[in-house]
Order: structure tokens, then C-alpha cells, then sequence
């Protein structure tokens, strides 16, 4: 099996534990749906520029500020936070199913995962 195989499978795993983890939130389905894109308005950092577009996109798609957020809202009780942690979590896991991944500042299509879009045409 392909190591980018692996990883989507990965990816995969852990995208259905936060479907499970949100089921368990007891919040109306239709939140998934609506929030499961927000983290990409962290795009519009790009419009300052690549360092800060690929700051704020890395800030919202990082899984251990995922992680992090969840935890803090199930120690404290408060579900919209891990609602939030949940979202990013999800999101960042789809996001990477899909060969997106944690931007460098040297243009939006080049990832921690390999370039995407148009300019992989022309790395070969």
C-alpha cells in the first residue's frame, strides 16, 4: 500500500472519530454542515500577503489547536468550544483526505503535503 494511501486512511480514521465525538456534543445536525467549511476564511489572510495568509490558514487547520480547543471545552463544560476544536479537527482531516496541507509562505499551492492546483503542473 502507498504511503499517501496510508495517510488518507489516517486521515479517514479520524475524521469518523470527531462524527462520533460531535454525536455525542447532542447538537443539531445542521451545525456540521454549516461550520464544516468556516475554517476557510482564513484564506482571506492572503489578501495581506503569503506570510500572513499562510499563518492564519495554518491556525485554523492545525490539529492540535484542534485538539486543544476540544479538550479545554470538555474540561470546562463549554460545547462550543468543543464544538469549535470538533470543526477544525474535522475540516483539517478532510482538508488532507483531499492532498491540501499546512501552507508554506511561499504561495498558497505549496503544502506540507506537495503543491496543489495549476502550479504542480509545472514543478514536473
Amino acid at each position: 500500500m502507498k504511503m499517501n494511501t496510508i495517510l488518507k486512511l489516517e486521515e479517514l480514521g479520524v475524521f469518523i472519530l470527531g462524527i462520533f465525538l460531535f454525536s455525542q456534543l447532542h447538537m443539531q445536525w445542521w451545525w456540521f454542515p454549516a461550520l464544516i467549511l468556516a475554517p476557510d476564511l482564513s484564506m482571506l489572510g492572503y489578501i495581506a500577503g503569503n506570510a500572513t495568509g499562510a499563518f492564519m490558514y495554518n491556525l485554523f487547520h492545525h490539529k492540535g489547536i484542534a485538539v486543544a480547543l476540544y479538550l479545554v471545552g470538555v474540561y470546562t463544560g463549554i460545547n462550543w468550544l468543543m464544538l469549535a476544536g470538533l470543526i477544525l479537527l474535522l475540516h483539517a482531516s478532510l482538508d488532507r483526505i483531499f492532498g491540501y496541507g499546512l501552507k508554506y509562505v511561499t504561495g498558497f499551492q505549496y503544502t506540507h503535503l506537495g503543491i496543489i492546483g495549476k502550479g504542480k503542473m509545472n514543478a514536473h
